[in-house]
Parts: C-alpha cells; sequence; structure tokens
C-alpha cells in the first residue's frame, strides 16, 4: 500500500505526520470466535436476551441471535473467516463471536471505523485448496497503514457521513420496491381497478394460459447480442447483454420478448429485450403474440409466477422450470386497454425507482473513489 493522495489537515491547519507501516497483529489484539453457549441463547432481542451473536455471514451484520452473556466489551472490529473471507465490520457494543468469526482488539488509541474501512478495502485474500479460511496468525500478518488517531477519526468520520447517505439512498430503493410489490400485488388481484379513459369501467378479466398470450423459445430473427445466465444483472434490473455470435443452442429473442432466468438462484431476473439476439438454454424467452408487451413483462416479473415455476421445477442442486409447466399458466387478464394503463403505472415507478439506484450508485462510486485516495 503505497502513500495517500488525500490526506486530511489538523484542525490548527498543519499537516498530520506521516502515516506508519504496521502489521494487524502489532496494533491488535486478534482471537476467534469459538463454540456457542445455545443454552443461553435465542433468536430474538429481549430484556433476557440482550447481546448480540455475531458469525460468519454478511447478511443483517452477521447477526446470528442473542446471548444473555457477552465475551466481548468495547470498541472492536470482527473479520469474517469462513466464507465471504476477509469482510470487516466495527463492532461498539457488547456481544459474542462465534466460530470462526475474528475480533480485533485495539491495544492501544486506535478508531477501530478506520482499520475497519481499511481492511474492507484491502480486500483480505487467502489461497485455499479447500473451503477459503481466514486464521488469527494470518490476519495478524496483514500490513496496514496508521495515520495519528486525530487524522484516522476525522478519515472514518468523513467515510461514516458517506455511509449514511449510502444507507438512506439504500432505503429509499427499498422502500420505492416495496411500495411497487405492493402495486403489483393490488393491482394482479383486481383490488384496485383502472378506469378507462371516458370514466366508464373496463370488462372484467378474462382467465386464460400463459400459451394464449405468447410463444416459447421459437427462432425469430438474427442478432449476435447474447445473453447467458451469467449475463443476468444482480439487482434484477435487465442484463449485460455480450456482442458475440450464438454457439448454436438455446433460442433468439426479439424487441419486446421478456426474457428469464430459469435457474433457482437467479429466478427474478427479468428484462424485457430492446434488441435481437441469442440465449443460453437457461434463459426462458416469450414472445408476445396476444398480450401489450410490458404487460406480460409485469405478470412474468410476479411473485406468483416465480411460485408457479419453483411449483413443478425439476433438479435437486440448481432446479429449473418445466417449460410445458409453465406455459399451461392459468393467468387472468385484463383487455388490452388496461393492460396498457396497468404497464405504464408500473413503468413509472420502475422510472422512480431506476433513478433512485442511480443515485445510489453515484454515493457508492464517491465512496470508491475515497478509499481509493486514502488508501492508495
Amino acid at each position: 500500500m503505497g502513500e495517500p493522495k488525500l490526506r486530511f489537515k489538523a484542525d490548527d491547519g498543519s499537516d498530520f505526520p506521516d502515516w506508519e507501516d504496521k502489521t494487524l497483529g502489532e496494533l491488535f489484539h486478534i482471537s476467534a470466535g469459538g463454540d456457542i453457549d445455545k443454552s443461553n441463547c435465542a433468536a430474538k432481542q429481549s430484556k433476557d436476551y440482550p447481546y448480540p451473536v455475531y458469525a460468519n455471514a454478511l447478511v443483517n451484520n452477521g447477526t446470528y441471535g442473542y446471548a444473555n452473556y457477552y465475551k466481548i466489551d468495547g470498541d472492536t472490529f470482527t473479520v469474517t473467516g469462513r466464507g465471504y473471507v476477509g469482510h470487516a465490520v466495527a463492532r461498539h457494543c457488547m456481544y459474542v463471536p462465534i466460530v470462526r468469526l475474528l475480533v480485533c482488539q485495539p491495544n492501544m488509541d486506535d478508531d477501530v471505523d478506520f482499520f475497519a474501512e481499511q481492511i474492507n478495502y484491502t480486500r483480505v485474500f487467502i489461497e485455499s485448496t479447500g473451503v477459503p479460511q481466514l486464521t488469527a496468525p494470518q490476519l495478524s500478518k496483514i500490513k496496514v497503514k496508521r495515520p495519528t488517531l486525530p487524522e484516522q477519526r476525522k478519515i472514518a468520520d468523513c467515510l461514516s457521513a458517506v455511509d449514511a447517505v449510502i444507507a438512506a439512498q439504500q432505503a429509499e430503493v427499498d422502500a420505492w420496491e416495496q411500495r411497487k410489490k405492493g402495486v403489483m400485488q393490488k393491482l394482479f388481484s383486481q383490488e384496485v381497478r383502472f378506469k378507462a379513459d371516458d370514466g366508464s369501467d373496463f370488462p372484467d378479466w378474462n382467465e386464460t394460459r400463459l400459451n394464449k398470450l405468447c410463444e416459447y423459445g421459437t427462432n425469430r430473427g438474427t442478432g449476435g447480442n447474447y445473453v447467458g445466465t451469467e449475463n443476468m444483472l444482480k439487482d434484477f434490473g435487465g442484463v449485460a447483454v455480450e456482442n458475440r455470435e450464438s454457439e448454436g443452442t438455446g433460442s433468439l429473442y426479439g424487441p419486446g420478448d421478456t426474457l428469464m432466468s430459469n435457474i433457482r438462484p437467479y429466478l427474478k431476473k427479468v428484462w424485457t429485450a430492446d434488441c435481437e439476439g441469442a440465449c443460453s438454454t437457461d434463459i426462458l424467452v416469450f414472445h408476445p403474440t396476444n398480450v401489450v408487451p410490458d404487460f406480460l413483462h409485469y405478470v412474468i416479473a410476479s411473485d406468483s409466477f416465480v411460485a408457479y415455476v419453483m411449483s413443478a421445477a425439476k433438479g435437486s442442486k440448481m432446479p429449473r422450470g418445466d417449460k410445458a409447466h409453465i406455459m399451461q399458466m392459468p393467468v387472468f387478464v385484463p383487455d388490452k386497454d388496461e393492460q396498457l394503463k396497468i404497464a405504464d403505472c408500473l413503468s413509472s415507478m420502475d422510472e422512480v425507482i431506476q433513478k433512485s439506484k442511480d443515485e445510489l450508485a453515484k454515493w457508492q462510486e464517491l465512496k470508491k473513489g475515497l478509499l481509493q485516495q486514502m488508501f492508495v
């Protein structure tokens, strides 16, 4: 790690001293969590079980449960020792670490938030032929840069302020996605109905089957924009198209077709194509024939559709939906004018969600840039 390009000034305007080269073992006492006392733990927090139990996980900050005792008290940071190895979280509470979760307790006055950020930027990696594992002796050898405590705190406060904005923006994204989910449930259950432009009621919805609305997997069009399961984006917002020729397997797709990953871990990754191309056999292609394309997209993106697909999925490790079963799915459909209104409503919500995601990405990129300048 080189010299930082972005430095803070002392309160009197003077320069802080140069950063020291240290190892984590010189600055912190490092230990592993160990076994959990299950007889003194509970799944939910209460006055009888107030202390968090943290494990090697990223979800919910690694919270495993709650205990009526604690092992660690004071400002520390933990580092995951198994699974997603090397993820650091600053802890400012009494808690119980378990299994291979590593705990770093300062030997002197150091800011744990600063070092947790530095460890995450360093991206600790341990080569392993089996399950990746980071031990206390290995972590103790990791080299870090140590500014004085006042500069550590200035850096940590700056990054914490950016983190607060990122968290608030993520909460906004999550809130809009929940709103959209609620709107979809009300619309597709017909609890909420639109009116025609003249104020009259639309006709009742008709029950049909998916194969009456669209075709599946026929060879249409040409193009080299290839989509495989690995191209489906993590946020379910679309695909990363590779501009390469098809390898002769799978189906072709064209503008207006809805594509969906057909492997269980990636279900709900749905995209309405805006170009021509080809895709792998693990991508389902729905070509609208008797339905508004955007309305079909939201049918495929609904929770009820995913549940239906999984009800007949085949395979133990990586279940895949049965195509014949999928095309027989019962669907209630309004007339095309109401389909358009529903699609326009949900598309408008998607635009708001995307703007919120774009703003989130800007703040995440800002933090990334700050870290690059601070921890060269």
